[in-house]
């Protein structure tokens, strides 16, 4: 029944910037976490960013790979169900393609589960 689809990608030059969005269609007031993941060609599917949400206006840290803390930053706008992935001080290395993920439990999304994923977009850095 839930749907993400992302959309944001694109190419850009190191040190740009590129916001990705999820727009999250369908039931989705039980599903209370979400994740970005990325995918560079020879590495495996890893999350980047994860978020639970604790109630209607309170939210727990979010947790960043080691790799993009301090440059990307997640968000999640309730009233449109809309995720954002702001990426700053982009590098090559980030180049992959990105994906959101929806689960009840944070859990999965930690393990590289998701009952629900988009079908990805390709971020492209070069220098």
């Amino acid at each position: 029944q839930v749907q993400l689809a992302e959309s944001g990608g694109g190419s850009v030059q190191a040190g740009g910037s590129l916001r990705l969005s999820c727009v999250v269609t369908g039931y989705t007031k039980e599903f209370y976490s979400y994740a970005w993941f990325r995918q560079a060609p020879g590495k495996e599917r890893d999350w980047v960013a994860v978020i639970e949400n604790l109630g209607p206006t309170r939210y727990a840290d979010t947790k960043y790979a080691d790799s993009v803390k301090g440059r990307f930053i997640m968000s999640k706008e309730n009233a449109g169900d809309t995720l954002y992935l702001q990426m700053n001080s982009l590098q090559p290395e980030d180049s992959a393609m990105y994906y959101c993920a929806a689960d009840f439990r944070i859990e999965n999304l930690l393990a590289g589960l998701g009952d629900y994923w988009g079908q990805g977009t390709q971020v492209t850095v070069s220098s």
